[in-house]
C-alpha cells in the first residue's frame, strides 16, 4: 500500500498525525498576533530564512541570474533577501485569511480593471482568471474573491491531509468561494458554463504535464495547455489577474483585457500569461515566488538552469 493511500485510510485524530496538528495549533497562535508584531517578525525571520535555507536561496539567485541578468551581484543578492521577507509576510497574511478578519485589507486595496472583469461578469459565460504565484499567498483569494458574483479557484491537495484541512478551510471562509482540484476539471468547466468565476494560476512547473514552452523573461518556460482546454470547452472569457502588496502596505488587484482569442493557440495563450506575469514582477520584482523552480523542465537541449 502506498503511503498516500495509507494516510487517506488514518482518521485525522491518528497518533501520527500529531505533529501536524501542533503545527496547526503553533500557526492559529500566530495568527492571534498583533499585525505590528507579525510585520516585524516577517522581515526578520525572513531574513534569517535567507541564511539558513540555503538550497532554496541558490534556488531564487538561480531564477533571477536567469530572468534579470542586468542585476549586480549585490542588487541580485538584496532581492533574494528581500524575496524570503515577502514570502514571509505572505505567510502571514496567509494565516489572517485562515482565521481573522481581511475586512479592511479588502476594502483598502486598489483595484484596476475593474471594467474588464465587470465586461467578462456580464457576457455571462463564465469568467476563467488566470493568476500568477504572488508572495501574499492565499490573501489573494479573498481580495480578488469580493469582486466576483459566483467565485471558485482551482487547487493542488497537500499530501498532508491535517494540513490540507486547515488551508482549504481557511479559504473558504470568504465568500462562499467554491474548490475544484485537478480531479475535478469537468465539475469546474460545468460551473463555469452556469457563470461561475474561477481564479487558475498555471504558472508553475509541472514536470511530465508540460507540453508546451514559450518565453518567460526571455527563458523558454514550460507551461501547460490545459487554460486552452478549459477556455475552449467552457466558452468561458479570460482574462490575467494580479495581486500584489504596495510599497505603502496596502494591495493592488489588477484585471487585464479580455483575451478575445484565448483558446485557440495553447502557445499563444501561454505567451498572454507570461507576459502579462512579467510585467506584474518587473514592477514588484520581490512579489514574485522565485522560491519556486519554475524552469525545472527544460526544452530538449537546453542547459539546466538548477
Amino acid at each position: 500500500m502506498s503511503k498516500r493511500k495509507q494516510q487517506s485510510r488514518r482518521p485525522l485524530w491518528h497518533p501520527a498525525y500529531w505533529p501536524s496538528w501542533c503545527v496547526v495549533f503553533l500557526l492559529y497562535a500566530l495568527a492571534k498576533l498583533p499585525e505590528s508584531i507579525k510585520r516585524r517578525w516577517s522581515q526578520g525571520l525572513g531574513r534569517w530564512l535567507s541564511q539558513r535555507l540555503s538550497s532554496r536561496a541558490r534556488v531564487v539567485d538561480a531564477n533571477l541570474r536567469a530572468c534579470m541578468p542586468e542585476l549586480s551581484d549585490d542588487e541580485r543578492a538584496a532581492l533574494v533577501e528581500s524575496s524570503f521577507v515577502s514570502c514571509t509576510r505572505g505567510l502571514f497574511e496567509s494565516l489572517q485569511c485562515w482565521w481573522g478578519d481581511t475586512d479592511t485589507w479588502q476594502e483598502e486595496s486598489r483595484v484596476e480593471g475593474m471594467e474588464h472583469l465587470q465586461e467578462a461578469i456580464d457576457r455571462n459565460r463564465g469568467v476563467l482568471m488566470i493568476g500568477g504565484h504572488y508572495s501574499i499567498l492565499d490573501l489573494a483569494l479573498p481580495l480578488v474573491g469580493r469582486h466576483l458574483t459566483k467565485p471558485g479557484y482551482m487547487y493542488r491537495p497537500n499530501d498532508n491531509p491535517v494540513i490540507d484541512r486547515m488551508i482549504e478551510q481557511g479559504r473558504r471562509r470568504h465568500f462562499n468561494i467554491r474548490p475544484f482540484s485537478k480531479r475535478q476539471l469537468k465539475d469546474m468547466i460545468g460551473f463555469l458554463k452556469q457563470g461561475g468565476q474561477v481564479w487558475y494560476g498555471c504558472d508553475q512547473d509541472f514536470g511530465r504535464k508540460t507540453d508546451v514552452f514559450a518565453p518567460f523573461f526571455g527563458v523558454d518556460t514550460g507551461c501547460i495547455s490545459t487554460p486552452t482546454y478549459i477556455a475552449r470547452e467552457s466558452g468561458a472569457s479570460v482574462l490575467c489577474v494580479s495581486h500584489v502588496r504596495m510599497p505603502c502596505g496596502r494591495y493592488r488587484v489588477a484585471f487585464s483585457p479580455i483575451l478575445e482569442n484565448f483558446g485557440d493557440c495553447p502557445r499563444q495563450d501561454a505567451l498572454s500569461w507570461n507576459g502579462f506575469i512579467e510585467e506584474t514582477v518587473r514592477a514588484y520584482p520581490d512579489q514574485y515566488l522565485w522560491l519556486h523552480k519554475r524552469f525545472k523542465t527544460r526544452p530538449a537541449g537546453a542547459a539546466a538552469i538548477y
